[in-house]
């Protein structure tokens, strides 16, 4: 699960460089980004998975079903648009419906699978209690969270215009969320508990 995070999370850091773009092209950055989108949703999917036991347990369990349960809707709403944004121009009066509206609702679901995961932390008020490993895990996935949503909101396009509304923010934020999301991922996989050795003879 971490795993697919990471590398989705690294798409979606590489895409929105100006850098990259003039690099590989527009249609190799829009491939990345959708390809890093499903690297996404596998790792939703996992994770969605992995809270299945939970889910009717008060407090932790069912918070983070809900959240993996989002979080997975918001993923595939990032697979529709990326996967549309190979197809459909800018200038295109169809991009709005197929492209943004799609993005708009994921980074949405990101958002409140970010505040409800955020909510069934370990807080001190509104801020996160410093205690134990991966204790600041939950502010950072919400920052990404918020962050993939200023993208939206700055990567709507104007009608009649077919130029986003601010592309360099929505670059930025996209690329900041997406780091938010990397950090996470490495603490992850950092996370793991070694595999058992076998017992020594003595």
């Amino acid at each position: 699960m971490a795993a697919a995070f990471l590398v989705g999370s690294v798409g979606f850091v590489l895409g929105p460089f100006p850098g990259y773009l003039d690099l590989v092209g527009p249609a190799a950055d829009g491939i990345t980004f959708f390809v890093a989108s499903i690297f996404f949703t596998t790792g939703g999917a996992l994770q969605t998975v992995l809270a299945v036991p939970g889910r009717e347990e008060r407090g932790a369990g069912r918070a983070a079903w809900w959240t993996a349960v989002i979080q997975l809707v918001g993923t595939l709403s990032f697979n529709v648009t990326t996967f549309r944004a190979l197809q459909v121009a800018l200038d295109d009066p169809l991009y709005d419906r197929l492209v943004w509206r799609p993005d708009a609702l994921g980074s949405i679901c990101f958002l409140v699978s970010g505040v409800v995961a955020y909510r069934a932390s370990a807080r001190r008020g509104l801020l996160p209690l410093r205690r134990g490993p991966g204790w600041w895990q939950p502010g950072v996935n919400l920052l990404g969270c918020i962050l993939f949503g200023i993208a939206a909101i700055a990567g709507y396009v104007v009608p009649g215009t077919g130029s986003m509304l601010d592309l360099a923010a929505a670059n930025w934020t996209t690329a900041a969320g997406a780091l938010c999301f990397l950090a996470c991922a490495v603490a992850g996989l950092a996370a793991r508990e070694p595999a058992a050795q076998p017992a020594r003879s003595p």
